[in-house]
């Protein structure tokens, strides 16, 4: 398989990545528990086994314990930082008094956001800074002197986005010096939205599709990184109890199993192996704090080599619930 966009700006970044956020426990304020840094240094350590050396954040994640947790475990193994890509996102804010939750694009947010996400994980830098879904009220102009002051100090070395469209991208991009190298969508086999957008053109079956028209091939052509979350689908065709799922679905996790089976590999690496096989190179975030989950999804890269054209639209035909054409 090729390297992916961002091996090709220089990031030597695995194709599978480590979602931190389940880290710190529960999502509120109470304090982080010695259990809860150990279940994540597991979680990181099963990554590192398999060959995971990219990392996932977002200041929210547990209301800032996640990364918090993650800087407890490098504050006790530092040689781990230079081995790893850590990227991190910013720009939802939470419901604060008679002020409600909502997205922050402003230059004061995203250095201020920065700065705590910096000490939280006890590192100087990030490889990445996402925005982390789009504000209505964004200035390109002022995101653009925000990032700037941050690679200036030497506090951000990429930037890219999450949730956006091929419009807002051009519409940020045309104020940055450096080109956007992440967009963050959630793609799986139990959202398929990102495919069916294509391949229902000059379809009625098109007027309940939800994605934003030409992303896909957009992101390609300027070389930006397509991460997936949510790509496990919430461990709905490896695993979990699907009573009350549609028959379409229930039948999909069974044909998940069956290659599984025959390939002697684990569901997890089918599922995240049919995301890869993909030609945009995405780049699955694994979202999961459970060692085995994290171990059972090494052989994903393998499986997407492996995968024919046949196999992959077999798991996307079955998983949409409708034959093509």
């Amino acid at each position: 398989m090729n390297t992916i966009p961002l091996q090709q700006r220089g990031l030597a970044a695995s194709r599978l990545i480590l979602g931190c956020m389940p880290f710190g426990g529960s999502w509120d304020r109470t304090p982080i528990t010695q259990a809860d840094v150990l279940k994540a240094e597991q979680a990181v350590d099963a990554a590192l086994s398999i060959g995971i050396n990219m990392f996932d954040h977002a200041n929210i994640y547990t209301m800032g314990k996640a990364e918090e947790t993650f800087g407890r475990i490098l504050k006790g193994r530092p040689q781990l930082r230079e081995q790893m890509v850590i990227q991190s996102k910013c720009g939802i804010r939470f419901a604060e008094g008679d002020v409600p939750g909502r997205f922050d694009f402003s230059k004061e947010h995203i250095l201020s956001a920065v700065d705590a996400t910096l000490g939280r994980l006890g590192i100087d830098y990030l490889d990445i800074l996402l925005l982390h879904r789009p504000d209505p009220l964004m200035e390109p102009d002022e995101v653009a002197a925000a990032f700037g002051h941050l690679k200036a100090a030497g506090k951000v070395k990429y930037f890219g986005v999450s949730n956006m469209s091929a419009s807002q991208i051009k519409f940020l991009q045309r104020s940055l010096p450096d080109q956007l190298a992440v967009n963050q969508l959630e793609m799986s086999l139990g959202h398929l939205h990102w495919l069916d957008q294509g391949v229902h053109v000059n379809q009625q079956a098109g007027a309940s599709v939800n994605f934003a028209e030409g992303l896909m091939e957009y992101c390609q052509m300027e070389r930006i990184q397509i991460q997936a979350w949510g790509p496990l689908a919430q461990g709905r065709f490896t695993g979990r109890s699907l009573v009350g799922e549609p028959e379409h679905v229930q039948q999909t996790a069974k044909r998940v199993e069956r290659m599984a089976q025959e390939k002697e590999t684990t569901p997890e690496a089918i599922v995240l192996g049919w995301l890869m096989r993909h030609p945009a190179g995405i780049q699955p975030i694994i979202g999961s704090a459970n060692a085995d989950r994290i171990l059972a999804c090494k052989a994903a890269e393998e499986q997407a080599r492996q995968m024919s054209r046949e196999e992959w639209y077999s798991l996307y035909v079955s998983a949409r619930g409708q034959n093509m054409p």
